[in-house]
């Protein structure tokens, strides 16, 4: 028996694309599914200015397959010099969406980031007067706190004053990764919404640690416990508009990932949707797939939804899934899910 669900043309709302041979070979996956992407800025080195910004998107459309509609989203990487005007003549251009936060040290290439959150008040209170979104790697980085606990303190200790402090900033908590990243955005209706990764609906800390340490699945903020990723779930199946899709799609090489301190991050661009269509459906929730990939986004960012459609087969017999891609830096893994998914993507349509 074959099941066919046809959806709006999904987004991706944090996406990884890299540069150079990195971002020639892992760009087709996203382009082969998503209509648009929030691209990352956090290169070597980041992308800080409207410059800055005009140059990799013009690197970025210059690598899509041919015949490729895909639309670069371009943020900029929030530093402590970053100049308020440059930001706000980049969003009245068109040429950015949002702004990237990283505290300083919080994941790849964060080095750059905010340490003192007083030098980019003025950054932060012209983005609320314009309307331009903040995007947030919610995780302090304090060596007394456990990697664990990361998220929740920085709700507590950095969000919740922040938010306070600039009224009516648009604020996307990215990536979140626990119950308690749930909970705040539930509990406020206006001006605040989150991304949810593929992987971390699918795998807790155990998959990385237990029986052996599993570093593809080693991700920045990491997996947590099982009731962590139940909730997520949770948030993702259920409609609510404040939930949308970020794959955070982190390709790095397998010497990158294997080495003694290696790189975080798990590449989901290839195989997001057929995940996405097994853990709805599995959770009974295929109805409000649509929503997640394609609808809840475009509402938050003040965008139309995609015009086109993407279809998905479920199949009888489960079909393989590739493990690798090669590049011109290395091969790249595939992340695992750990199941094969019985569906796969068999149309997709740009509008």
């Amino acid at each position: 028996m074959t099941h066919q669900l046809t959806l709006r043309t999904p987004d991706d709302w944090h996406l990884h694309l890299r540069d150079g041979a990195m971002l020639r070979a892992v760009l087709p996956y996203s382009a082969a599914h998503f209509a648009r992407a929030i691209i990352m800025p956090n290169l070597v080195p980041p992308v800080v200015t409207g410059a800055d910004a005009v140059a990799y998107r013009d690197r970025i459309l210059s690598a899509r397959p041919a015949g490729s509609d895909f639309t670069p989203l371009m943020t900029l990487y929030l530093t402590e010099e970053t100049d308020a005007g440059d930001v706000a003549a980049a969003h009245a251009s068109g040429l950015i969406t949002a702004v990237k936060l990283y505290p300083a040290g919080a994941t790849t290439n964060s080095a750059s980031g905010v340490a003192d959150f007083s030098r980019v008040q003025d950054v932060l209170e012209r983005m609320a007067e314009i309307g331009l979104p903040l995007c947030v790697h919610g995780e302090v980085t304090d060596s007394d706190i456990d990697i664990f606990d990361r998220e929740a303190v920085f709700i507590d200790r950095v969000l919740d004053p922040l938010r306070t402090r600039v009224p009516g900033l648009k604020v996307v908590m990215e990536h979140i990764t626990t119950s308690q990243g749930v909970d705040y955005v539930k509990a406020h209706d206006k001006d605040l919404a989150a991304t949810i990764t593929t992987h971390h609906l699918v795998i807790n800390r155990n998959h990385i640690l237990a029986g052996g340490i599993r570093p593809h699945y080693y991700c920045l903020p990491v997996a947590k416990r099982e009731e962590h990723r139940l909730a997520l779930r949770a948030a993702a199946t259920s409609g609510d508009a404040r939930f949308f899709l970020g794959t955070d799609s982190a390709p790095h090489t397998d010497p990158a990932k294997l080495q003694p301190c290696g790189c975080a991050g798990c590449f989901t661009a290839p195989n997001t949707m057929a995940i996405l269509a097994h853990v709805f459906n599995e959770d009974g929730a295929l109805e409000w797939l649509e929503s997640f990939t394609s609808l809840n986004g475009p509402a938050f960012y003040g965008l139309p939804p995609n015009e086109g459609t993407i279809t998905l087969l479920k199949e009888a017999q489960d079909m393989l899934m590739p493990t690798h891609i090669k590049t011109e830096d290395g091969p790249v893994t595939i992340f695992d899910p750990g199941f094969t998914p019985g569906w796969h993507v068999s149309d997709v349509s740009f509008g």
